[in-house]
């Protein structure tokens, strides 16, 4: 995926200014992507009311009025992005980093230049690994005619040091089943459930992540978590292995207090402390937030477009690869692949 960077709105509120305090700052943010830090480049919060497909897997209603080809217009709470037909995002290539795909609503259909392929969603997770290069197309098909296709998905962009920028591409499925959740509960039974898409929260690991990850190393202390809390929830987040570990909490629904610090609302980014646990309770409504968490790597990034390198001779030598070799060229019908209207939850492994 690739969207226009946007960096915070403003600096809200500093924190209670007491030391023993989890955090150390508040950052408001505005639509996505959201700023992250190092290990991670990019995380952007895709939700878009799809509306019924027309039969052929596109929206409906007319795409008049639209930028087709770079529709980020959210015009009645959705957008095709670089999609024409139906939304998505049509074949781009990567290069020196990974991303991950947490889809919590809808569907994403896959197709890669090693010859993978995939319909996934509702809960999966799909974590790729560009290394030295891929090209793929990642499109949201509208499967339901007689109802609404809502989508809501998390892309995460996570780097990969100098060492493994060239590794070989990497293409894992976490299905919905084998993404642990741990459900804890308060002293007044009030719920916040955890999902774990990457590290381990008590005794829920998350599934192994693709072998040349920065993840994989024992020492990244690499976490992706989903947070859903009830209404006035407390739940306590245990602190990071590291205190050099970098720890952001995002809320982008609901109202969230963490620990005596003034309650927080609206989309804003909150950074923690590593080596602390941090006590959070929801506001009336609940809250959602996701976690993203990890050693920074420590490298220069040098980033342009769909390449993340550590020098400028490197993007040059990647895009001179790219328009080269096509990263293994492309074997799809067309640019924007989707599957048929009837298929399930599948993948196709290269």
């Amino acid at each position: 995926m690739n969207q226009p960077t946007k960096g915070p709105e403003e600096t809200g509120a500093a924190p209670s200014g007491d030391s023993t305090s989890a955090v150390v700052s508040v950052d408001r943010i505005g639509p996505p992507p959201w700023p992250t830090d190092d290990p991670f480049l990019f995380c952007v919060h895709h939700h878009d009311a799809y509306p019924r497909s027309d039969g052929n897997q596109a929206p409906a209603p007319t795409l008049a009025g639209r930028n087709i080809g770079s529709d980020f217009s959210s015009k009645d709470g959705w957008s095709m992005y670089h999609g024409s037909r139906v939304p998505g995002f049509p074949r781009h290539p990567h290069r020196g980093f990974e991303t991950v795909t947490v889809v919590r609503r809808g569907l994403v259909d896959h197709c890669d230049s090693m010859g993978a392929t995939a319909r996934y969603g509702a809960g999966d997770t799909q974590w790729l690994t560009a290394g030295g290069g891929i090209q793929h197309a990642e499109m949201f098909p509208l499967t339901e005619q007689g109802r609404d296709n809502p989508l809501e998905l998390f892309q995460i962009w996570l780097n990969l040091p100098a060492a493994d920028k060239m590794a070989k591409p990497h293409f894992s499925m976490f299905w919905r089943d084998q993404v642990p959740k741990i459900v804890g509960h308060d002293a007044a039974n009030r719920s916040t459930e955890v999902t774990v898409v990457a590290g381990r929260i008590g005794g829920a690991i998350a599934p192994a992540p693709p072998p040349d990850s920065y993840a994989s190393k024992a020492d990244s202390d690499v976490a992706i978590w989903t947070l859903r809390m009830s209404a006035n929830a407390h739940f306590t987040l245990p602190p990071a292995a590291s205190a050099a570990t970098r720890r952001s909490l995002y809320l982008y629904d609901g109202e969230v207090k963490i620990g005596d610090d003034a309650p927080l609302s609206g989309r804003c980014r909150i950074h923690l402390r590593g080596d602390r646990s941090a006590d959070l309770y929801a506001g009336a409504k609940g809250a959602d937030l996701l976690l993203l968490q990890g050693k920074p790597i420590g490298e220069p990034v040098a980033h342009h477009g769909p390449f993340v390198m550590n020098t400028r001779a490197e993007l040059q030598q990647a895009f001179a690869d790219y328009h080269a070799t096509g990263f293994g060229g492309w074997k799809w019908r067309s640019d924007d692949p989707v599957h048929d209207q009837d298929d399930g939850r599948f993948a196709v492994h290269a």
